[in-house]
């Protein structure tokens, strides 16, 4: 696995793998963050989540946002909230649905597609590229912000450790 002050990059063989990158990272995110998700249909971003999520301690069941834009989960942490803009048509949508007012100092935002809300969508803390590989994919978490270079290097001081 590569790293440097701003990015990790690794691969992940299977969906275990992908789920365990969630709950890592989940244990070095805080409340007032957001987490853009880059990748194809099928690349892991959902599953992705799902792991976060069970890092954060929910144990509900987790589904796509697909239909209906966004799925909140109120946890201790922070009230995260999972948005998935593929069927967005255009980025003013962002604003119509009133999702700006969900970026807040006591919520975490996960966005998926944030492509589809460029200029509407402010600079996220970090990002999360995923691109198929073979029969894993190829992963490579990049930091934003002040905020995002924190959370990076608590997560590499986590994988470190293990």
């Amino acid at each position: 696995m590569a790293t440097d002050h701003t990015s990790v990059a690794g691969f992940l063989a299977d969906e275990a793998a992908t789920l365990h990158l969630g709950q890592t990272l989940a244990n070095c995110l805080q409340a007032g963050l957001q987490l853009q998700l880059h990748g194809d249909l099928g690349a892991g971003k959902t599953t992705f989540t799902r792991g976060l999520l069970r890092g954060l301690g929910y144990s509900g069941k987790v589904k796509s946002p697909t239909y209906t834009l966004v799925e909140s989960y109120s946890l201790p942490m922070a009230t995260v909230h999972h948005f998935d803009l593929y069927r967005f048509n255009d980025p003013r949508e962002w604003f119509d649905a009133g999702f700006a007012d969900y970026l807040a100092s006591d919520s975490l935002c996960i966005v998926e597609w944030p492509q589809k809300a460029a200029g509407a969508l402010p600079a996220p803390d970090m990002s999360l590229e995923l691109q198929m590989a073979n029969d894993g994919r190829n992963y490579r978490l990049v930091a934003h912000s002040e905020t995002g270079n924190a959370c990076l290097a608590r997560y590499q001081t986590l994988t470190a450790a293990s």
